[in-house]
């Protein structure tokens, strides 16, 4: 059992304490916006801060993930719920505490029955679109924000920039000023001097300049009163229909979390050496986000980028984490009256340029040179996850990934192994494409399971093979096993027919290279009956020689 804050000793006690101290800087203003985008007060993004990552840290097998709201899960919240309630309504807030803790049940069945796998279905593809689409509809938002142009943050992605185009003509100056100087500040910023918190930096600027110039009073949106205070125990009292209703969010945050967060908490643990447990991962997430829905926040994630800025920083344990969550009750206890005057051109400006990687454009460029299909694939789940919306986008993004899969599934490689006419050549038992076998024997590798996809492919190119043969006649077949981990019932029939044909057509049949698993499963399935099976390729082609034809010779017998 891997101990609390493991990793954690007396050398490493201040880097790890001063990354807390820059995780505070980085993570305060981020959740005060990602807030916002889903739809929710301020506090709901400072409570993520608190109880669920201690809850995530105590629990999680990584020591380096952070676990928090991102952008794209506040995307997904106030798509959802939208739908539900009215933003900034109790039953809107009420809702996102539900979802969260249906979150945190499925990451712990997840968890439970090690299901973690099913994330793999969301390619990297996918998740581009995906994330992309919902990147691209915050930034609407966000721009609106930064020229204080008003428009319903809750509706469509069409509907937003129809009202942003509309209300452009209702520009604040001094809105636009703040947020082009913040943007400019970040970007050059994070361009010169990465290890500064420029997120803090902008937000205490912006800040100081609405209380001295009075801003407010020339229309500069500012966030306004924050209750001060812990988080306190809740729990959602809704209809058994309305937990219902959002099961399909919840099952698409948990799954783009899953694959996220994984992959992330893999990636590090390979980097720095240390165990990475999938499972128990998945049990701090599930953890995690229950904690957010029993105490007023909203869904729970990985955060790739103060990941990033924590391992930066020299972090190798979870403590910045703890840091993190002292450095926000505090905040709460002593120190909101500071939040109230936060100018929100600034904070749509820190949440821009946040998102602006997750737009996915040096993603699409690259998939476009690598691979067309998989780029349609994307574009796709981009497409319908702006203009449809968040869970058709997801279920699309299943649908894309299944037909990838039986594309590739369906066109396996199969080595076709031939006579060259030169009874001196022999097949290696690695040969590749083209090699040649003695005259009449014919191997045929499938590299893949057999099964429904490629079932009829197969067949057809033993078919070929048999025919298509030149010089002597094949009188033997050879089917090379060694790839081919499992069969399933539409595979076995296909094969059957192909048993039947090889048989009328007076073509023996052998098997190679065959993985016992295999040969059960073939034994199941009433395949494998007085067929030889070799150890080796060359074991086979010396077993199935013949002489020349016309002398009588019968073929050398040999030992299955």
């Amino acid at each position: 059992m891997q101990r609390p804050l493991a990793g954690l000793t007396r050398r490493n006690l201040g880097t790890e304490l001063l990354a807390g101290v820059t995780l505070i800087a980085i993570a305060i203003p981020l959740n005060i916006g990602y807030a916002q985008i889903a739809g929710l007060p301020a506090t709901a993004g400072l409570y993520a801060l608190i109880v669920p990552t201690v809850a995530y840290a105590l629990v999680v097998a990584s020591r380096q993930v952070v676990a928090s709201p991102d952008a794209a899960a506040a995307a997904l919240v106030a798509s959802s719920i939208g739908g539900l309630a009215a933003a900034g309504s109790e039953d809107y807030a009420t809702m996102a505490l539900a979802q969260a803790i249906i979150c945190g049940v499925m990451f712990a069945l997840l968890s439970v029955f090690k299901l973690g796998f099913l994330a793999n279905f969301l390619s990297k593809p996918i998740l581009i679109g995906f994330v992309g689409g919902l990147a691209l509809d915050i930034m609407v938002s966000q721009v609106a924000k930064m020229l204080g142009v008003k428009i319903d943050s809750g509706g469509e992605f069409v509907d937003k920039v129809v009202g942003l185009v509309s209300g452009l003509g209702t520009t604040n100056a001094w809105s636009l000023a703040i947020s082009a100087g913040s943007v400019a500040v970040l970007l050059l910023g994070r361009r010169y001097l990465r290890a500064v918190p420029w997120a803090l930096v902008v937000l205490v600027l912006t800040t100081v300049l609405v209380v001295v110039v009075d801003l407010d009073d020339a229309g500069v949106a500012v966030l306004g009163e924050v209750p001060a205070g812990p988080p306190t125990i809740t729990w959602p009292v809704l209809e058994w229909t309305t937990w219902l209703a959002l099961v399909p969010s919840a099952i698409a945050l948990t799954l783009v979390t899953t694959a996220e967060g994984l992959l992330v908490s893999r990636s590090y643990s390979e980097r720095r050496r240390y165990p990475f447990r999938a499972n128990r991962d998945l049990m701090a997430f599930g953890v995690a986000n229950i904690a957010a829905g029993a105490q007023g926040s909203f869904a729970v994630g990985s955060s790739t980028s103060r990941t990033a800025a924590m391992d930066q920083a020299g972090s190798r344990t979870q403590l910045p984490s703890m840091v993190l969550a002292v450095g926000t009750l505090l905040l709460l206890l002593f120190g909101t009256a500071l939040l109230a005057d936060i100018p929100s051109p600034a904070i749509g400006a820190v949440v821009g340029v946040a998102i602006i990687p997750l737009l996915g454009i040096r993603e699409f460029a690259d998939l476009w040179r690598k691979d067309r299909f998989e780029f349609v694939v994307g574009a796709v789940c981009f497409l319908v996850t702006l203009f449809v919306g968040a869970i058709p986008g997801i279920v699309v993004a299943f649908t894309l990934a299944l037909i990838n899969l039986a594309k590739r599934a369906a066109n396996p490689a199969i080595d076709v192994l031939l006579d060259s006419g030169d009874p001196g050549e022999s097949l290696l038992d690695d040969a590749p494409a083209g090699t040649t076998t003695a005259p009449g024997v014919v191997v045929i590798r499938l590299a893949a399971p057999l099964f429904f996809a490629n079932g009829s492919v197969f067949t057809s190119a033993v078919k070929r093979a048999v025919t298509s043969a030149e010089g002597e006649p094949v009188h033997d077949v050879v089917v090379d096993m060694e790839a081919v981990t499992d069969i399933d019932v539409t595979g076995a029939e296909e094969f059957e027919a192909l048993k039947a044909w090889l048989a009328r057509t007076g073509v023996a049949l052998s098997f190679s290279r065959m993985r016992e698993p295999a040969r059960l499963r073939l034994v199941q399935l009433g395949l494998l009956g007085d067929e030889r099976v070799f150890e080796t390729n060359r074991a086979a082609i010396a077993a199935l020689t013949t002489t020349a034809p016309g002398s009588g010779a019968t073929r050398e017998k040999s030992t299955p």
